[in-house]
Order: structure tokens, then C-alpha cells, then sequence
């Protein structure tokens, strides 16, 4: 049984479908080849970059199974897989503390300037080292501030541990009913149970001093013109989720206005190639698309796809 690994896969996956008898070939095919190659394999893993669309399944009717390495499945046609019987697995707890991590490595950065001091300083260090101090002397603590968090699945939970041992309030959102009580290991083991504040959505938007977001895709901006006026003036936005759930153009009116203090995106409407006022945005963080891109995230994810299709295949 042969298994299409385009977007790669941990070693110690492949190792493992490999032990349990699978060829896994690493060479990615480019997109558009697909259709015609895809046939020689029995099933596909991806990341985000390749998709798999109907037109795709209706040309490889050999494949019986697509596993996506991480949480969403915005790239595969899932239901029209299904109802041709092919099987469909993503991982969805694997990348969820490394995506948390990249939100507050991005909060920390976006309270002390970072992101716009790293461009600056190499620049402008040897002769206005003075004012860019004074530039970057208004940062703010996240000890007491409050985190609003919308989408309260598995990554957004992980946020709020972190939120909550950094001393910050939080307030959740989610479209479906959630256990606002969490479960923190603290050092030495000792767990602890603590509640998260629950709101709409539109409380969250009021009442927060950053808001991270952590929700699926939607076909049109969960933030758009309408919400960004609902915002604290100040306020920071964080999107390590999907491109598209912030209208990028309101953002920028939002950021040049001072609405918003900063924002800082991991994912964009364009991918590949976000939009150059985005990229060139002095009050904007960016990270191209990384948030489960650690060592211990890759891993964990190719150990669960790999368990995932040995046991689809075993039965």
C-alpha cells in the first residue's frame, strides 16, 4: 500500500507506516500534476498547501484515504470525499500548544514594540539610538489585562492556560456550547482547576484589551468595518487561525486610525503572497504561517496521522 506524503511528514511517522508494511514517498508533486500521478498511491497526507478539491477525488479514484496534518481541513472537500467513500483525518490536538505559544510570542512582541523596533534598530541604532527609545518607552504589561479569546476549541483553551499563568483575565466566545473549566499542570504536577468568564461575541469585541482569534474558516470576515468599531481603542488582534476571518483592508483603516494599537497575523487573505500593505505595515507582527511549525508540533502530528491510517487500513 502506497501513501503520499506532499507536504512531508515527521520521520518517526513514517517511520512508523513504513514498520507497519505502507511505502511512503516524500517527493512532493506540484498541484497541477496531481490529477494525472495521484493514482499510483492508495492514499494522500497533506499540510496546507496542497488541496484536495472534487475535481481532484473524482480523477484518483484510487484513493482511499487524505489525512491532513494539523487542525483545520479548509483545503479538502471532506464531505465530498466521504460520500465517495474516501476516509478523511486531520490531528487536531497535536499543534495546539505550539500554535498557543506563537499567539503569545506574538502578544509579548506586540506590547514592546518588537516587531517595529527589529527593523528599525539595525537601521537607525548607530544614529538615533536615543529616539527609538523614547519611540518604544509607552510598552504595557499583559499581568491584568484582559485576553478575549473567540473560538474556544482545542488551541483556544491552550491560549487561555497560558493567559491565565501570565495573571491575564479571560473572556471566551465560541458558536457551540463549551466547558469554560480548564485544567492547569503546574510545576511539580499539581493540577489546578480554574473557569474562564464566558460572553457573546459581541461582549468579548468590548470588553477586551487583546483578542485572539481561533476559529474556523468563514466564508466571509468574522471581523470586519462593523466589529473593529465595537473595539476598546487600543486594543491588539492576534490571528493565528485562517486568513479571511479579519478584513485586512478595515485592519489597516483600523491601525492607521490608532482603533487598533497593533495586530499581528500568522495567516493571510492571499497566501502565498499576502498583499504588500500588509507586509510593509509598521504596526503589524508577521509570521508566515508557522504556528505549528516546531519540532515537538511536527512529531506529535506525524505520530497521530501515522496511528490514524494504520488503524483505518487495519480494520
Amino acid at each position: 500500500m502506497k501513501i503520499l506524503a506532499n507536504d512531508g511528514i515527521d520521520p518517526v511517522g513514517k517511520q512508523m507506516l513504513e514498520e507497519a508494511g505502507f511505502t511512503v514517498d516524500t517527493n512532493n508533486i506540484p498541484q497541477d500534476e496531481l490529477p494525472a500521478r495521484l493514482n499510483e498511491y492508495d492514499a494522500i497526507t497533506v499540510r496546507s498547501a496542497t488541496k484536495v478539491r472534487k475535481a481532484l477525488i473524482d480523477a484518483c479514484p484510487n484513493i482511499k484515504l487524505i489525512g491532513r496534518g494539523g487542525v483545520g481541513v479548509d483545503n479538502i472537500d471532506v464531505d465530498y470525499a466521504k460520500e465517495k467513500g474516501v476516509a478523511v483525518y486531520n490531528t487536531p490536538a497535536s499543534s495546539s500548544l505550539s500554535v498557543a505559544e506563537l499567539v503569545f510570542a506574538h502578544l509579548y512582541g506586540g506590547v514592546r514594540f518588537l516587531y517595529d523596533s527589529n527593523r528599525k534598530v539595525p537601521v537607525e541604532g548607530a544614529t538615533n539610538f536615543n529616539g527609538l527609545k523614547k519611540a518604544y518607552a509607552k510598552g504595557v504589561e499583559l499581568r491584568g489585562k484582559t485576553l478575549g479569546i473567540l473560538g474556544f476549541g482545542r488551541i483556544g483553551r491552550e491560549v487561555a492556560k497560558i493567559a491565565i499563568g501570565v495573571g491575564m483575565e479571560v473572556v471566551a466566545y465560541d458558536v457551540f456550547p463549551f466547558n469554560p473549566e480548564l485544567e492547569i499542570v503546574l510545576g511539580g504536577g499539581t493540577k489546578v482547576n480554574v473557569s474562564v468568564k464566558t460572553a457573546t461575541f459581541d461582549e468579548v469585541l468590548k470588553q477586551s484589551d487583546f483578542i485572539t482569534l481561533h476559529t474556523p474558516f468563514v466564508d466571509k470576515a468574522l471581523i470586519g468595518g462593523a466589529e473593529l468599531e465595537l473595539l476598546k481603542k487600543g486594543v491588539g488582534l492576534i490571528n493565528c487561525s485562517r486568513g479571511g476571518l479579519i478584513d485586512e483592508a478595515a485592519l489597516i483603516a483600523a491601525l492607521d486610525s490608532g482603533k487598533v494599537s497593533f495586530a499581528a497575523l500568522d495567516v493571510f487573505d492571499n497566501e502565498p503572497t499576502p498583499r504588500q500593505e500588509i507586509l510593509s505595515h509598521p504596526k503589524i507582527s508577521l509570521t508566515p504561517h508557522i504556528g505549528a511549525a516546531t519540532n515537538e508540533a511536527q512529531e506529535r502530528i506525524g505520530v497521530e496521522l501515522a496511528s490514524l491510517i494504520i488503524d483505518h487500513f487495519k480494520k
